[in-house]
Formats: C-alpha cells, structure tokens, sequence
C-alpha cells in the first residue's frame, strides 16, 4: 500500500497544523496588545516596533542553520524541542517587567521558532511522497493562516485579564502540547535507517549543493521577489481601503483581512489538491501551479488597485489572496524535485530567510514611499509587475529530481 494513503502520514499533518498555528500566534500576539503592554512596560513607538523586528531579524538570519539541523538530525524531536522553548519564552513574554526583558525573549523567540517550519515541511514530504505532497503541506499552511488569524485574541484577552494573561494561557497549552508530540510524533523508518546508515550531512556540502543548481537560485529569486509583492500588498491594503473608499480603521481593517484569510485558506487547499491531481500526468505541474496563480493575482491586483467600486476592490482582493497562496502549498514539493532529498529543510531555510530579510526591507522602504507622498495604488501596480516576474521565473525551473 502507498505510504501516502497510511493513516499515520495524514496524522502527522493533522498534530503539526496545531503547532503551525501555535507558531504564528505565539510570535504576532504581541502585536495586536500595543495599548495594554505599552502601559504596563513603558517604551517607545519605536521600541515596540522593536520587538517584531528583532524577532524577524533572528528568525530569518538563523533560517538556514536551523534548516541544516532538520536534516542533519531527527526532525520530530527536533519539532518538539522548537515547540516547548518557544512555548516557555512565551510564557516567559507574560512575565517580562522592562523593556529589556521582552526585546532578549523576543530575540530567543526568533530563535526556537526558526527551528520549526523547515523541519515540519521536510517531516510532511518524508510521508507524502507521491500524489497528495501538496495537499498535505496546503493543509499545514492553512495551520499559519489560522494561528494569523487568532492572534486578535491576544488583544482582547489583554483588555480584560491583563497583557499577560495571553501569553500564560498559550504558553502553558504549548508546553503541553510539546508533551504529546513527544509520544506522537515521529520520523519515518526508513529516514532513520538512512541517518543510521549514511555519513551525516555537513553545512558547507549542503550549501554547495544547493546554490550548484540554476533552479535553486531561480527559485530563491522567487521567493524573494515574491515577498516583496506580498509585503507591499498586505501591509498597505487597509490604508488603501480606508484611503480609496473613505473607510473608517475600524471597517478598513476588516474588509482588508477577513476576506483575505479565507481567500488565502481556500487556495492553500485547491492549489494543493489540484496541483496533486495534475502532477499524476505532469510532472511539471506542481512548478506550472504557483505560475498559473501568479498570472492570475497580478490583474486582480490591478484590478483592486484602480476601481473605485469597493465590491470590486474586494473581489480583486478574493482573487488575489486565492491565487497568490498556490506558491505556499507547493514551494516545498517543489524544492524536494530541484534540491537533492538530503538537504531539503536546509534549502527551505535559505529561501526562509531570504524571505525574512527582503519582507522587512520592504515595510520599512513602504514607510518611506509613503513619508514621500506616493499613491498605495501605484505600490498595489509595482507588486503586480513583480509577481508577473515571478511567474516568469517559474515557468523557467527544472525538476531534477523526483
């Protein structure tokens, strides 16, 4: 029987959606509880922008050996470990009285959750090896999507227990959670033998490895390039609203994000299962997905960014978070055709971290643009252009590798 249909490798995407989600929650919490924190730790705006960036700045340098480590140890116990240090210094955030405390947690915070998703994605691809890899890896990444989406809980639990109370409550649940993966979660037997068997990976091989193949650096390209558009698109969608259709915060804010996630969830799910589907008569197919998406969500978003209808602005908005997010469910059954099988989590982390660092250049170069007076529709076209570039990138990968 196909491992791919054994109920154990749907439960290992099942017991790691929770942590996908615990994982994003856990690291946005803190940025939906500015008032009740900033009053109870004294700091500046700029201080608590900090925060965020200092865990970005770790999570993303640290991406690549974090990755290594995936590969060169076992995966699952590396998962649990991720998972019950972050949880700790979660709960260790509700406890912070200075500034200084909170900025050295958040650091570590970088740290421990930079172990996880390249880790988790690899362990997925080890059970999934045939015809359900993307809709697998789409179901864990809806994990994201979700925890995103709860971490609004962080603020209104502050508002009523107190700013700590959040990080009690999720941190301890982590811990335990951290428990029963420890009995749950394991790595498939044949990559034990392998570990047991072959000589151990090292950094300096798996970097060469990886940066000898044309696609892998097409495929970091992308991802790059891709941030910048997504981070452009995202972060400046409900100043847009509020700005183009004279919204409140409150009602731009929301017709900003809530009908994003469930576009994004939806498409997670479809661009996973059909690029599955496809994949059964092309190989290409989970490469040609993410284009296909791409060339889609770039006149959606030029649609949003030139109407002045908001029903037309949301609709463009469902068609480009659906769309976009085709590259999410299938970059890392793509990097397991490009890169060679030994050194996938560590591939994962270098487009991770590329990602990270490219995501923060550009909120910071939005500001700017902004401070200068530039129209957000004339951003929402540049992102446009750079995702018909990304498409193009794509279609110009090569599978190498089964």
């Amino acid at each position: 029987m196909n491992e791919d249909r054994l109920p154990r490798a749907w439960l290992i995407v099942g017991v790691l959606w929770v942590v996908a989600a615990l994982n994003y929650l856990d690291r946005i919490m803190i940025t939906t509880m500015r008032d009740s924190l900033t009053q109870a730790v004294p700091m500046t705006d700029a201080q608590f922008g900090l925060l965020t960036s200092v865990f970005l700045w770790v999570y993303g340098l640290l991406s690549p050996f974090a990755g290594f480590l995936a590969d060169r140890f076992n995966r699952s116990r590396l998962i649990v470990f991720s998972l019950l240090v972050w949880s700790v210094l979660t709960w260790l955030t509700g406890h912070a009285r200075s500034f200084e405390e909170l900025i050295v947690v958040r650091a570590l915070m970088g740290l421990s959750e930079a172990a996880y998703l390249p880790a988790a994605l690899a362990l997925i691809a080890d059970y999934h090896r045939g015809s359900t890899r993307s809709l697998a890896t789409g179901i864990h990444m809806t994990g994201l999507s979700v925890g995103t989406g709860l971490a609004g809980i962080g603020g209104w639990v502050a508002q009523r227990h107190g700013w700590s109370a959040a990080f009690d409550v999720f941190g301890i649940f982590g811990i335990a959670y951290a428990v029963v993966l420890w009995f749950v979660l394991r790595d498939p037997a044949e990559r034990q033998g392998t570990q047991t068997e072959s000589q151990p990976p090292r950094l300096g091989k798996a970097l060469a490895s990886l940066f000898s193949s044309g696609s892998f650096w097409l495929l970091l390209t992308f991802w790059g390039l891709l941030a910048l558009a997504g981070w452009a698109v995202m972060g400046w969608m409900p100043t847009f609203f509020k700005e183009q259709f004279k919204l409140d915060q409150g009602a731009a804010g929301i017709s900003a994000t809530s009908f994003l996630a469930v576009a994004m969830f939806a498409g997670k799910l479809f661009g996973g299962a059909w690029a599955d589907r496809w994949s059964r008569v092309n190989d290409r197919a989970r490469i040609l997905m993410p284009a296909i998406g791409l060339f889609i969500a770039a006149p959606a978003t030029l649609m949003l960014a030139n109407t002045s209808v908001l029903a037309v602005a949301i609709a463009g908005l469902c068609v480009y978070g659906f769309t976009r997010v085709f590259s999410d469910a299938n970059l890392m059954p793509i990097l397991c055709q490009v890169a060679d099988s030994r050194y996938r989590a560590t591939g994962y982390g270098v487009l991770n971290m590329f990602s990270c660092l490219v995501g923060g250049v550009t909120v910071y170069l939005g500001g700017v643009l902004r401070d200068a007076h530039l129209n957000v529709s004339t951003l929402f076209m540049a992102a446009a252009a750079g995702m018909l570039v990304c498409g193009v990138l794509m279609t110009c990968v090569k599978p190498q590798s089964k």
